[in-house]
């Protein structure tokens, strides 16, 4: 059996589905009973569970559990403007850091070994836009400014304590550093610094489906390193059937995409004989970080590579994902955690 600490969002559901596909008995939690309906339909059971309240764990079973999950996480993006306004940095910490520690001394107590969990790809930040491929031993280096410093803070502590359990308990902690996971998804919206945006990724689509221009502003060719949700769910799936995943690991495609590539891909998969086209703008600032980062260690330790690498691949699957409509619910999420 396998607890998915999240299985209500979006990274969890597809998890979810890949585990129980690959033949696993799977417990999903979340805050949302809504969507825990759709941890049903996908054939796990769902238990509403809020990491801060270490009475809750009272639900989950004793004994039978091979592996743990942990998504579940307060994000920045998710963040109400009156939070930001008033510091949360409390939050972060109940939910990031106290609640992975409930979720430690459960598998402690129970003798659940392997836990996978997340990391910030933040956490590295002063390394973008060197030029170098970025690998698991580049050294935290961060802004301790801005909406996601406090996030990148609580999930730094996180990991920590993950390391300590692994050292002090002898646990097989290990997690994942994200960069922008595509699919779909309730992220279409992101809050930054507690205000709505439409994401990038779903303006390019909006426009190319609309038959609208799709605008590149500053350096066309900033590139990125993104990776495919089935990908991570994948991902997961290979490191907890894995004796040697242990700490840190990048989890991206390792293949850097240029905004011109990313934006003429989407005019050709979603908006084929509709008239959009690329304007260039390079007149306007553009703050897209560039960045890419190694993915041998995760290929070296538990066979994973991904499967999405080609852009296109990754938005035909995007595509035909959103038109199955099976994901609507978890579109239309308000969800924190």
């Amino acid at each position: 059996m396998v607890i998915v600490f999240g299985g209500t969002g979006f990274i969890g559901l597809y998890t979810i589905e890949a585990l129980v596909k690959a033949g696993y008995e799977v417990i999903g939690t979340g805050r949302n009973a809504r969507l825990g309906t759709l941890v049903e339909q996908l054939g796990a059971k769902y238990l509403e569970l809020d990491l801060t309240k270490e009475e809750d764990f009272k639900k989950l079973p004793t004994e039978g559990v091979e592996a743990v999950i942990l998504l579940a996480g307060l994000l920045p993006a998710h963040v109400t403007a009156d939070l930001v306004e008033n510091e949360n940095a409390a939050d972060y910490f109940e939910v990031n850091v106290i609640g992975a520690i409930h979720v430690l001394e459960y598998c402690r107590k129970n003798g659940i070994r392997k836990v996978v969990g997340s990391c910030s790809y933040s956490d590295v930040s002063g390394a973008w836009g060197t030029g170098r491929v970025i690998t698991e031993d580049e050294p935290r280096n961060f802004k301790f400014t801005g909406d996601h410093a406090v996030y990148v803070i609580s999930k730094n502590a996180c990991n920590d304590v993950m390391q300590y359990y692994n050292e002090q308990h002898g646990l097989q902690c290990s997690w994942f550093r994200f960069p922008p996971v595509y699919g779909v998804g309730p992220h279409g919206t992101i809050k930054v610094d507690g205000k709505s945006y439409k994401s990038g990724i779903a303006t390019f689509i909006d426009n190319a489906e609309s038959g609208k221009d799709i605008e590149l502003w500053g350096d066309p060719h900033i590139s990125r390193d993104i990776i495919y949700v089935k990908d991570v769910a994948d991902a997961y799936v290979k490191a907890i059937r894995s004796d040697k995943a242990l700490g840190l690991y990048n989890m991206t495609s390792g293949v850097g995409l240029d905004l011109e590539t990313q934006a003429q891909t989407v005019i050709d998969v979603f908006g084929k004989d509709k008239g959009s086209r690329i304007v260039y703008r390079p007149e306007k600032k553009n703050n897209t970080p560039s960045y890419l980062y190694s993915m041998e260690k995760a290929e070296r330790d538990f066979g994973f590579v991904p499967q999405y690498k080609d852009f296109r691949k990754m938005m035909e699957d995007y595509k035909e994902e959103l038109e199955s409509g099976r994901w609507q619910m978890l579109v239309e999420r308000k969800e924190t955690y």
